[in-house]
């Protein structure tokens, strides 16, 4: 039955070559350009580090940058808080938890781009811009400069949500009710019983959560275009944007290609730091 192992090869190989025709090559093709000056046509030559020299020097990426890495950090967190309260309020003896439990995955299946445009709709005419003073805009929160991005973040927090509470409450599910109720006859609080047992044993399912909510918050592209397209001005245009909109329409090919090599770098790194920083919390 097992004899014939090239049977096996015969069968991975289709979806080897349509990953590496789809994935790979078009990602080692955008490497090999970001040393050239390549436009997206036309001749080329190469121009080593040169690309990558001048992304430092682009006030317009290192903005965008600092405004992706502010939206990353503060969705991740409000996402992360939200979904675990979720989670643990749907994981206890509740009426229709199952009901709820679909009812909260739904925002999870639906289109990016459709909730987006539902929520701009939402925000530019049913939500009235406010400044920090308290004083109120004439204008929707998107029109603002200064709240524009809150508008992206409320609307990413709330898709995001579904995927990391389906995922806690699968940690819920791996503790035993005898913990609990052995903290109940001790006289624990729900507050103690959360901090000392539930929070320590779902400990890597919020690795997890935390590690995969950066890594997408940080290639936000959908949410913003949907909202904002990047602006008031420039105000929300994250590094997705930059790169898509340099690469594709700016005649910037190769130089936006060394930007999304760096970006690449930025988010591999955050990563890798982030997700030692949790596994040391989690012994």
């Amino acid at each position: 039955m097992f004899g014939n192992r090239s049977h096996y090869w015969w069968m991975v190989l289709p979806a080897f070559i349509l990953f590496f025709g789809f994935h790979t090559y078009p990602a080692l093709q955008g490497l090999f350009y970001s040393f050239t000056n390549f436009r997206g046509y036309g001749n080329w030559e190469f121009v080593g580090f040169k690309n990558y020299i001048n992304v430092f020097k682009d006030s317009r990426a290192l903005s965008a940058y600092f405004f992706t890495l502010q939206f990353a950090i503060v969705a991740t967190i409000l996402t992360n808080i939200a979904s675990l309260a979720i989670a643990v309020g749907l994981n206890s003896n509740i009426k229709l938890k199952t009901f709820l439990r679909a009812v909260y995955f739904i925002p999870n299946v639906l289109s990016i781009l459709i909730v987006g445009f539902i929520f701009k709709f939402i925000l530019s005419n049913l939500v009235p811009g406010i400044f920090p003073d308290g004083s109120v805009l004439s204008r929707n929160i998107l029109g603002n400069p200064d709240l524009a991005w809150i508008g992206i973040v409320i609307v990413a927090v709330w898709q995001a949500m579904a995927f990391n509470t389906l995922l806690y409450l699968a940690g819920l599910q791996t503790i035993s009710d005898d913990l609990y109720e052995a903290a109940n006859i001790d006289g624990a609080s729900r507050w103690q019983q959360f901090r000392m047992i539930t929070f320590p044993l779902i400990a890597p399912f919020f690795t997890i959560n935390m590690v995969l909510a950066l890594k997408n918050f940080l290639m936000a592209f959908d949410h913003i275009m949907a909202l904002t397209g990047g602006g008031p001005g420039r105000a929300t245009e994250s590094i997705s944007i930059v790169i898509y909109r340099g690469g594709f329409e700016g005649g910037q090919f190769a130089y936006q290609s060394a930007n999304a090599v760096i970006y690449f770098i930025v988010i591999l790194v955050l990563s890798i730091v982030q997700l030692r920083a949790l596994k040391l919390r989690e012994n």
